[in-house]
């Protein structure tokens, strides 16, 4: 018989090969979104034609996706309409550009993951890659490691790659989660493996001295961790994961403890753990502005116009919540608040089940807490990770409605006795 007999049919091989393509350029975009120093970003640009490109050869959107879609166009529409009520646009068309942007990367992300659930596990590996090259550029910046390497630092604070640290913290969260999750339910010998690129994350948590970080990583950590212990029927696992917890945390404690004997790191490190700062408690500060935001908004339900608020205060709502009342008048507001509520319970509905894609939304669905619960005291509008979250997420809730959907096909249908 000969060669040729056994070769590939043209089409595999070229199917092998466009998913191979299609599979290094969601890695590349990926890898891309821990570089955001201005806007629009690498990332923007890169993902942009990206999702371009895949529209055009065909990208399927679940009927379970349908939902963020709508919900996400509508919320920028609010925005659109916001834009009427401004007497000076600016830089706004852009701004709304960016959000529209950021709308379309949820939903293609959550496509490809439900069409293709092996995406998950490279998603994840190259934003742990991109995370821990941001974390190493933070970390050098406020240590002085280099010349110019404080360009990477802001307010005496690593922020990597990122404009603000405040950022900077939260983008790690997820990568961070997701490396403790391979601790504690991986094998004993890859844990050197793991460590070193988790001590590096955590360090550049902490070196951001963001307090939402700090809180998130914490509740993140303990979410996972008691999932893992509600999910298992194993008592050696469970046994593992207290021992495992209990090791950690001693070791976390020791490693603040020698951090803060660093020269500078412990009055930063007393500074930032205060619960209120100067800003927060001011005349016009943080709290008060959400007061004068809320009044405002019931006197203008179509919204003031995107970044008119900071402009009016000095500072901008830092709320998820009121920013969203702010640009995107009560039709953003109500999209936003609907868009939470379905992604938290439909979420929570499939996170315990057995599939090979639950670990992936286990770990987005407890960092996605995470960055909403730290929405209230900050703005996370035109966070590219918090999109990200949202496409990991609904790309497991489409996998899921396919999943079911299928159980319900292969089911033998009853025939009624004669």
């Amino acid at each position: 018989m000969s060669a040729v007999a056994h070769e590939l049919p043209a089409s595999a091989v070229n199917a092998k090969l466009i998913a191979l393509i299609s599979s290094a350029a969601i890695a590349v975009g990926i890898l891309l979104s821990g570089f955001v120093i201005s806007e629009p970003a690498p990332y923007e640009l890169y993902m942009a034609g990206l999702i371009a490109v895949w529209a055009l050869f065909g990208l399927k959107i679940s009927r379970a996706i349908v939902p963020l879609l709508l919900l996400l166009v509508a919320m920028n529409i609010g925005g659109m309409i916001a834009m009427t009520q401004m007497a000076d646009l600016a830089n706004t068309p852009l701004y709304l550009a960016v959000s529209l942007f950021l709308a379309f990367s949820a939903v293609f992300f959550a496509s490809v993951t439900s069409v293709q659930p092996d995406l998950y596990r490279l998603i994840f590996v190259a934003y742990v890659v991109s995370a821990v090259a941001t974390s190493l550029l933070g970390i050098a910046g406020y240590f002085h490691a280099f010349p110019g390497a404080e360009m990477f630092t802001k307010y005496d604070r690593a922020a990597g790659a990122f404009q603000d640290p405040n950022v900077f913290g939260p983008f790690l969260v997820l990568p961070g989660t997701y490396l403790l999750y391979l601790l504690l339910t991986g094998p004993v010998s890859r844990m050197p493996l793991l460590a070193v690129p988790l001590l590096i994350i955590t360090a550049g948590i902490f070196f951001s001295f963001s307090r939402g970080a700090w809180g998130m990583f914490a509740v993140s950590a303990v979410l996972l961790t008691a999932c893992l212990f509600l999910q298992s029927a194993s008592g050696m696992f469970r046994l593992r994961v207290v021992v495992m917890t209990i090791a950690a945390l001693a070791l976390l404690v020791i490693a603040i403890l020698v951090i803060l004997q660093l020269p500078g790191v412990s009055d930063m490190f007393t500074q930032r753990a205060q619960l209120e700062q100067s800003y927060d408690t001011a005349r016009l500060g943080r709290f008060a502005r959400y007061t004068i935001g809320f009044q405002l908004a019931l006197e203008h339900p179509f919204g003031i116009g995107p970044l008119v608020f900071g402009t009016i205060y000095g500072e901008d709502t830092h709320d998820i919540w009121l920013k969203a009342l702010m640009d995107y008048g009560w039709l953003g507001f109500v999209s936003f608040l609907t868009l939470t509520l379905w992604t938290i319970g439909a979420g929570f509905r499939i996170l315990l089940r057995d599939r090979p894609w639950q670990p992936y939304l286990l770990c987005a669905y407890v960092a996605y807490l995470g960055n909403i619960g730290l929405g209230t005291f900050i703005d996370i509008d035109h966070w590219r990770h918090l999109y990200l979250l949202l496409g990991l997420i609904w790309g497991a809730i489409a996998l899921e409605y396919r999943h079911q959907k299928e159980l319900r096909l292969a089911r033998p249908v009853a025939v009624p006795a004669i």
